[in-house]
């Protein structure tokens, strides 16, 4: 199937005289006719669900969709996105190790490596990811077990370069971990250019309403796992009486351990009716990006002709540094988000935001609805001036989140602001 026919019709093919769309399974357990059965269950032995922490038919739906649209060979879905990437490191990461981070990611996601992980004797290394290879491999150490960047940064929206990431990863036999949000699988496949494992905020556009929080992480299912620096998956796990993952799951090893493990003994699990608005939000996911990029593009040319505006960063624009990488990556599209900086610094960021009616001020992005943020006082509000610039943002950085609303009605609502602004 193309992918637009994927989005409607993969993880859940309905039988005679069965419901057309997927249903809500609102159930937390399941029954059998022999304890046999559920013996099997438990030790892994046979698939099935006898509990929703671990798996539920609706979220089973939604993953084998997700996996689908990525190219994978599994995904758990989960209740956040930030849990998402947790369970992600955590599956591989014990302490003692070490991995590398671009410095250029997601506010709550640096605060989980930088401090949570900290606290469990698991550190990181962050680099510019625009620094030379051979700059980069200065950062691995002998302990160093994984390699993270976002395809597009959040709000940076500078473009991972994953040739030379996937590179850096695998000279040294470690896996190349993207968060894909803001692309989707819609207009880029981090599995196709070199990753293994792939993480959503489903909260984001895949959900694309701005009603449920999730989050998935996905299997390419082609890292070598019994490579010798990975034992969690390839020596007996006791707690499945032995199993050794590598051995009896394949190419599936590392998203069944995630979920018989992680998601068995921390349960950020999601309901199965936010799994259905996920569904929802994916059937229609071709269809809003293609306007969310549309609706960008055009307020970025606005946007960049302001003179209150001090720089804007959209690599959908041919002037923008990423622009190249956009080309090379996401040739068909890139979001609908967009940050650039008010001149004047904070206090006139403020004010322009003020002064937004159509768009709302709020601490979200990717929604079928234009939003905008503050990142420093907001989502970054945490980090200092310092890991604030290197996260690429300053004082007077906004993030806009352009929706699908006619761009015309968009574009007089940013005027105004800029005239309030200006005037």
């Amino acid at each position: 199937m193309e992918f637009e026919t994927k989005c409607l019709h993969a993880g859940y093919t309905p039988g005679n005289g069965d419901p057309r769309v997927l249903p809500i399974v609102q159930s937390t357990t399941y029954t059998y006719d022999s304890t046999e059965s559920i013996g099997k269950l438990f030790d892994l032995e046979e698939s099935g669900f006898f509990y929703t922490r671990l798996a539920n038919p609706t979220t089973s739906a939604v993953e084998e969709k997700l996996a689908a649209l990525e190219g994978g060979v599994g995904a758990l879905c989960t209740a956040s996105g930030q849990s998402a990437t947790f369970y992600a490191l955590l599956n591989i990461l014990e302490s003692g190790d070490h991995f590398i981070s671009s410095s250029y990611i997601y506010g709550g996601t640096y605060n989980l490596f930088a401090h949570t992980f900290k606290k469990m004797g698991i550190d990181v290394t962050f680099v510019d990811q625009f620094a030379p290879l051979e700059e980069l491999k200065k950062a691995i150490r002998p302990n160093t077990k994984a390699v993270f960047g976002e395809t597009i940064a959040n709000p940076a929206m500078h473009v991972l370069d994953f040739a030379k990431f996937a590179q850096l990863a695998h000279e040294h036999k470690i896996p190349f971990f993207v968060d894909n949000t803001f692309a989707t699988p819609y207009f880029c496949q981090p599995f196709q250019h070199g990753a293994d494992i792939v993480i959503h905020s489903t909260t984001k556009y895949l959900d694309g309403h701005a009603v449920a929080t999730g989050g998935v992480i996905i299997d390419g299912g082609r890292f070598d796992w019994a490579n010798g620096k990975f034992p969690q998956l390839a020596e007996p796990d006791e707690t499945y009486h032995g199993i050794v993952y590598t051995e009896t799951f394949g190419k599936a090893a590392y998203i069944t351990k995630a979920r018989v493990q992680l998601m068995r003994d921390l349960g950020a699990t999601p309901a199965p009716q936010n799994s259905f608005y996920l569904n929802l939000g994916l059937e229609t996911l071709p269809l809003r990006m293609d306007r969310h990029y549309e609706n960008a593009l055009k307020v970025a040319e606005f946007i960049q002709n302001q003179p209150s505006v001090a720089q804007i960063t959209y690599p959908g624009l041919p002037e923008d540094p990423n622009f190249a990488l956009k080309e090379r990556y996401l040739p068909n599209g890139l979001c609908g988000v967009i940050t650039f900086e008010i001149a004047a610094g904070r206090a006139a960021a403020a004010k322009w935001l003020d002064a937004l009616d159509l768009v709302s001020l709020e601490v979200h992005v990717a929604d079928i609805r234009t939003c905008a943020l503050h990142p420093a006082t907001s989502t970054h509000r945490q980090m200092s001036d310092e890991e604030l610039l290197a996260a690429g943002i300053s004082p007077g950085t906004i993030r806009l989140s352009c929706g699908i609303e006619n761009s015309a009605d968009i574009l007089s609502d940013l005027a105004q602001a800029f005239q309030k602004l200006e005037g």
